[in-house]
């Protein structure tokens, strides 16, 4: 999705400034000589990865997978928290992030991304009756996550009369659930997901930040760059992407 904050980017980007020269991350070749992918992600950010007991599951994680087979090796996961990942990735903890980052110009900065492996975007949840659109904002208090990329697109909206950032999904619910804001902005799967656990309570409404979701490697290194991509591209069309994505959302969610 959509969460480290400027701060964050500008040390990020001044990691691959002075790290650059030092060592680059691993490429096709190199893995597959060792035989292993070296994935990262959250491991707390359902239904997309996520653990169920002790096992990491979700849709990322299951497509990471999917796509480690595709290239003819074993998946290896770290989870860790989402501000840390992209700094990770620079250096060189692991191969590949898909921990749904949203792609931005700040974080191409930084890294370099895949092609989507889905398309989702902000939406206003809310109790019935309130925000569902981007008219509806005017003189209304928002809350969104702490490290959220939304929060860049919100402070531009005119007429809010509050930003409130709070740094757990759980957090801005009770905040909309007690009134103190009138919504929150959520990724339009997590919304779904929320919405599922208080039916009737809460409305979804409308995609007010579009985003296109990518995984994410080392600034450069394109090679494996592009084996990711092709990887990607034959889950695609063999069927699998749209077996996971109905397994877990009931609808197709790749880009259109």
């Amino acid at each position: 999705m959509n969460r480290p904050t400027l701060h964050r980017f500008t040390l990020l980007v001044a990691a691959v400034t002075l790290g650059s020269s030092v060592a680059s991350a691993a490429t096709l070749a190199e893995a597959r000589r060792a035989g292993v992918l070296h994935l990262a992600t959250e491991g707390g950010y359902a239904p997309f990865n996520y653990y169920k007991g002790k096992t990491l599951t979700g849709f990322e994680v299951e497509l990471g997978d999917a796509v480690a087979k595709q290239l003819g090796l074993k998946p290896q996961w770290t989870t860790i928290v989402f501000e840390s990942l992209l700094i990770g990735l620079q250096q060189n903890k692991y191969d590949l992030v898909i921990a749904s980052h949203g792609i931005t110009p700040e974080r191409l900065k930084a890294v370099d991304f895949t092609n989507p492996h889905y398309c989702s975007g902000g939406v206003l949840v809310s109790l019935p009756g309130g925000p569902r659109k981007l008219a509806d904002l005017r003189g209304k208090v928002v809350t969104l996550g702490v490290n959220t990329s939304y929060l860049q697109y919100a402070q531009k909206l005119p007429g809010l009369k509050d930003i409130k950032t709070l740094p757990t999904t759980s957090d801005q619910l009770t905040a909309v659930l007690v009134k103190r804001a009138d919504t929150m902005v959520l990724d339009r799967f997590n919304a779904i997901d929320v919405a599922r656990t208080m039916p009737g309570k809460l409305q979804i409404g409308d995609v007010i930040f579009p985003e296109r979701i990518g995984m994410a490697v080392h600034k450069g290194n394109t090679e494996l760059l592009n084996a990711v991509n092709g990887a990607l591209a034959k889950l695609m069309a063999d069927g699998t992407y749209e077996k996971l994505s109905r397994k877990y959302f009931g609808q197709d969610v790749r880009c259109p």
